[in-house]
């Protein structure tokens, strides 16, 4: 506990030695630990890091109160199951999406047209993104690749990529309520 102490206040005040010691004791147990909850190594990879980023740049605001281990810990536990209950939300959302029924038989006119103004709708609203994000969106929709092969490819973080596609799909859904609305 007064390890922790003497610790916690050289990294308030500056001291990176400290903080790449603190670093490199407790990196590889909590990224094993993240990954035990999560299932995916890299993304367990992606939660320390985060961690490790914001505990150095909030360094100065930190109320620790108990242990720093016990505080590493209970973050990296959070932001996991944080990760979890999200990829369940996209699992359950596109089980939703997937499982309407779609009528390809005989399609009435009125949907066909409908179809085709959200298609264009939905083409425009692509043709707006920043390119990055585009790039993206088109991987995995159209080549279906997974996040961690999108950010090994272009050299980004899995954190990065799940936040371009998440603004991405926001852009889309807004568009798309607002022909909804319309219609």
């Amino acid at each position: 506990m007064l390890n922790d102490v003497f610790i916690l206040t050289q990294i308030k005040e500056g001291n990176i030695k400290a903080f790449e010691t603190l670093f490199r004791q407790y990196y590889t147990p909590l990224r094993l630990y993240a990954a035990s909850i999560t299932g995916v190594p890299d993304v367990a990879e992606e939660i320390v890091e985060e961690l490790f980023y914001v505990f150095w740049k909030d360094r100065e605001k930190l109320e620790i109160f108990h242990s720093v281990k016990n505080y590493l810990y209970r973050s990296v536990r959070n932001r996991s199951i944080q990760y979890c209950e999200h990829q369940d939300v996209k699992r359950r959302y596109q089980d939703a999406i997937l499982s309407v029924p779609v009528n390809i038989a005989s399609p009435d006119p009125q949907e066909q047209i409908e179809y085709k103004e959200l298609q264009q709708i939905i083409n425009r609203t692509l043709e707006k993104l920043p390119e990055r994000r585009l790039h993206i969106f088109r991987l995995h929709h159209t080549e279906g690749k997974k996040y961690s092969e999108i950010a090994s490819l272009l050299s980004l973080s899995v954190k990065t990529v799940e936040k371009e596609m998440t603004r991405a799909l926001r852009t889309l859904r807004k568009e798309i309520e607002n022909y909804i609305q319309i219609s």
